[in-house]
């Protein structure tokens, strides 16, 4: 099935569990996203001021609807520890009707 265009996955990066779970909560509190899987340990390298840096890291991944995504950064925004919030979000180019109708129906 293809997917509208009105869908679509977020990752955001946290330095620990505990920012992570705020995050998570913060944006399905505000029903911004129906889901949100946290990948609780993952090794993130990037270019920082100039510099390459390395650190660990814990990922959330949103489920939501595009139309949502201004809100959902200003949420992540407002409760993230860094300057620059990873805040990256692709849209759905497939997925089932019924996890589809669930997502629009918990945003």
């Amino acid at each position: 099935m293809n997917v509208p265009d009105d869908f679509a996955v977020v990752m955001v990066t946290a330095p620990d569990m505990d920012l992570a779970r705020r995050l998570a909560k913060a944006g399905l509190e505000a029903k911004l996203a129906a889901c949100a899987n946290i990948v609780p340990a993952i090794e993130s390298h990037y270019w920082w001021e100039g510099k390459l840096e390395s650190s660990n890291e814990a990922l959330v991944i949103f489920k939501t609807r595009q139309e949502m995504l201004p809100k959902l950064e200003r949420v992540v925004r407002d409760v993230h520890s860094y300057d620059t919030p990873e805040f990256v979000a692709l849209p759905l180019i497939a997925g089932s009707r019924k996890y589809l109708a669930w997502i629009e129906n918990n945003t």
